[in-house]
């Protein structure tokens, strides 16, 4: 692996997890729980277009890893592990159809999947599918979120597009 290609997806683990670490203290803007804006996912959808798959479901397990430790709460790992895996995995199945113009579109349904992971980790481990009832709220909350943090990543790898090819010659 090149030097730069490792710099800059050091770089982004720590923007990643920066970014987690900072959300973490913000209030809850909606009086649900569970329900924060993701904004470390800008990185997430960047990267998987930037760098790769590979690449990015490095910064996103590292990030997930040491945001738990960060934050002293273990259990975060599974709910955001799975959130992580489902997520990560639909944004690498739209990289093939989408154009880096239509970034929003991954943030969206990345989101999405997050909400699924984590409602399945939810039921899994409360034993109580019932709190499923709760996932349309949880979806409608993460296509605005995922909007959001979608168009970020896309202004990102637009915008600095003349940056990255720096790093990734």
């Amino acid at each position: 692996m090149k030097a730069r290609r490792l710099t800059l997806m050091a770089m982004l683990t720590a923007i990643a997890l920066t970014i987690f670490m900072i959300e973490a203290q913000i209030p809850a803007l909606v009086p649900i729980p569970g329900i924060k804006l993701g904004l470390a996912n800008i990185v997430t959808v960047f990267a998987v277009f930037a760098l790769g798959p590979k690449d990015a479901a490095a910064i996103l397990f590292v990030r997930i890893f040491l945001g738990a430790v960060f934050a002293g709460n273990f259990s975060t790992i599974l709910y955001s592990g799975a959130g992580g895996l489902c997520a990560i995995a639909i944004t690498i199945g739209l990289r093939r159809v989408l154009t880096v113009k239509q970034l929003w579109v991954a943030g969206s349904l990345s989101a999405i999947g997050h909400s699924l992971g984590q409602m399945g980790v939810a039921i899994a481990v409360t034993g109580t599918p019932a709190i499923a009832a709760y996932l349309p709220v949880m979806v409608l909350c993460s296509v605005i979120t995922g909007f959001f943090t979608g168009l970020c990543a896309q202004l990102l790898l637009n915008r600095g597009n003349d940056i990255w090819k720096t790093f990734l010659k």
